[in-house]
């Protein structure tokens, strides 16, 4: 997601400090950049889109005036990327008196938005991090504040209502000319942390922001405000103004681990940031939901078109289209589509592209077919401002931040929280199934989060052992019925990709067809098999390889004695969940087994060969 900085100086020059800083958090992935410092007095801003040496070289980020500053690199979340939507944003005050920067989403934005604008307040971009400046500055003019804490200022209590009254997941940092000493940085899910020097106070996204000027860090904890002055810092609930005592840390990581947070590849961290992903994706923006629900509502058929993981994701979303909502989706590889599909679609044929980057040149092609033949064109991405959302009539941002490692795992569930959440609009809007059951689905559909956090802290060591166990064989099979045949498909590929272990995926029925003649006595064959109406089916396509001398290896529901009884070896899946959720949780344990596979033969997982994150050419 974007990343922040600030610091509080003694003595010296603040943003060089912050630009160097800004550099250390390239990694993360970023569309623009902007920094704001405090002198005299007075707030001076500098930002644009661009990379940090681009926008340097036009606007000079360096010569900004102070001790104090915040700044920020953006990926885009609301709004596309352009200098007015780039960060810090500030209040309507001229001049400026109020700069904030922001990582994370403002869920109830919209809502905080009307009121501002009822209220008279200007604004200038299209993000949810503009409102926050506004609500402050609102704040400030209020003769009764709701939060009585009598060691605050008025500005400090405004901040504190403010930040108050936002829903959603934020690490907001605050410079204004109303207190022109300090610098006051709250959170709540998104990562903050403050790094502690003897001549200095820092703050940041992630550690490597401050490391090389300092090894001493004080994590803030969701709920809490830090306010950074020249002489000292202070921890606050945000809840009611109280102190927190909060003990330094020495940080001993070596420069490239600080990047990955302590893991040792990108691909480990991005499979443990799933669940907070996962709470992002359950922020999407109502607006675009129920547009993008209403086209669908409107289609006779849709076809999704899709390369790679993104295909997979959009497999599984066929079942979830059909089961809830009884609307037909078909899959369709992107590459594919034109000669399938090129001469059948017209302007009744509604298309939705899905694509990490937006820019996979397959799937471009493909919507540029259906563009001119006048088909309706909606988009699944995760770059605002990505080609994709440029050509889609509507475009849903799945939210789940930069990816860096090239084997998708992240993005992959964000893609299925999101197209699940589509399904289950769309079965609301066309009556399709009871109100009851919506409800239960939705509060499944919010539990994911928390069901993969447990998955990944219960299972890990087991899947390491089963890497150990198995790296030395030749093949693998994935097999499963119904929705889980996708989730097959991507445990195959990610061992492909990142392990270079030869894999075959096949739907469970089809074995018999033609891929159970390779079995023979220790072939290793995985199972998705959740207790879902394919499960009994599936137990018999179980034996059928145990039969022939194959290893199960079963991905099940926790305590299937049945199952359990005839695998060699398993995993277990917390219960409750929805045949339609399924992928999303049972996918999990194929991302580590991947990953730790790559580790015991000696792959780097986050360098795959041959492998680009993006796909740009055919």
């Amino acid at each position: 997601m974007c990343g922040i900085f600030g610091c509080v100086l003694k003595s010296g020059s603040a943003a060089p400090i912050i630009h160097s800083a800004l550099k250390r958090l390239e990694y993360r992935g970023y569309d623009s950049v902007g920094e704001a410092t405090v002198n005299m007095g007075k707030l001076f801003i500098k930002k644009d889109a661009g990379k940090i040496d681009e926008v340097h070289s036009l606007l000079n980020l360096d010569d900004l005036p102070g001790e104090i500053g915040i700044g920020h690199t953006r990926w885009a979340t609301h709004g596309a990327p352009s200098r007015v939507n780039s960060h810090p944003h500030f209040s309507c005050s001229e001049p400026p008196k109020i700069a904030v920067v922001h990582n994370g989403i403002v869920e109830n934005f919209m809502e905080l938005k009307k009121e501002l604008d009822d209220a008279g307040h200007v604004f200038r971009s299209k993000t949810d991090t503009e409102v926050i400046a506004h609500l402050i500055e609102e704040n400030i003019g209020e003769k009764e504040l709701a939060l009585k804490t009598p060691s605050s200022s008025p500005f400090e209590k405004a901040i504190f209502n403010a930040i108050n009254r936002l829903q959603g997941s934020f690490a907001v940092a605050v410079v204004s000319s109303y207190e022109p000493n300090k610098v006051f940085c709250a959170r709540n899910e998104s990562p903050l942390v403050l790094g502690v020097a003897e001549n200095a106070f820092y703050f940041a996204s992630d550690i490597p922001a401050f490391l090389p000027l300092t090894n001493k860090a004080v994590y803030v904890e969701n709920g809490e405000m830090a306010i950074l002055s020249k002489n000292a810092f202070e921890i606050k609930k945000i809840f009611d103004g109280s102190s927190v005592t909060r003990d330094l840390k020495q940080i001993d990581w070596a420069p490239e681990m600080a990047e990955k947070q302590g893991y040792p590849h990108f691909m480990i961290k991005e499979i443990y940031e799933q669940p907070r992903c996962l709470r992002d994706t359950l922020r999407l923006q109502d607006k675009y939901l129920e547009l993008l629900t209403t086209f669908l509502d409107r289609a006779r058929e849709v076809i999704m078109v899709a390369c790679g993981t993104s295909y997979h994701a959009c497999l599984a979303a066929s079942y979830m289209f059909s089961k809830l909502s009884f609307l037909a989706t078909h899959p369709v590889i992107a590459s594919e589509f034109t000669g399938q599909h090129g001469k059948s679609v017209n302007i009744d044929s509604t298309i939705l592209a899905v694509s990490q980057s937006g820019e996979t040149a397959d799937t471009l092609a493909a919507v540029e077919t259906a563009r001119q033949r006048a088909a309706t064109i909606l988009g699944l991405t995760n770059v605002v401002g990505s080609t994709l959302t440029r050509v889609s009539r509507v475009y849903l941002s799945q939210q789940s931040g930069p990816e860096i490692g090239v084997a998708a795992t992240k993005t992959f569930t964000s893609q299925l929280s999101a197209l699940s959440q589509l399904a289950l609009r769309l079965a609301k809007k066309r009556g399709k199934i009871s109100q009851e059951d919506i409800d239960i689905l939705d509060e499944k559909v919010r539990r994911i989060p928390d069901i993969v956090e447990k998955i990944i802290e219960t299972q890990k060591e087991k899947v390491k052992k089963l890497a150990t166990k198995y790296r030395d064989k030749s093949c693998f099979f994935f097999l499963a019925r119904g929705i889980s045949y996708a989730t097959a498909l991507e445990g195959r590929l990610k061992l492909m990709e990142i392990a270079y272990m030869p894999a075959i995926a096949f739907p469970a029925g089809e074995s018999k067809h033609g891929p159970i003649s390779l079995i023979e006595k220790g072939f290793p064959v995985v199972f998705v098999c959740p207790p879902d109406q394919t499960r009994k089916t599936v137990i018999g396509n179980i034996m059928e390889m145990k039969a022939r001398g194959a290893l199960i290896v079963a991905i099940c529901e926790e305590n299937d004695e049945e199952i359990i009884r005839i695998a060699d070896d398993y995993i277990e899946i917390p219960k409750g969940i929805p045949e339609i959720l399924s992928p999303i949780p049972y996918v999990v344990p194929l991302q580590l087994f991947a990953y730790y596979m790559a580790i015991e033969r000696g792959c780097d997982p986050d360098m795959p060969r041959n492998l680009a994150k993006s796909v740009t050419v055919k």
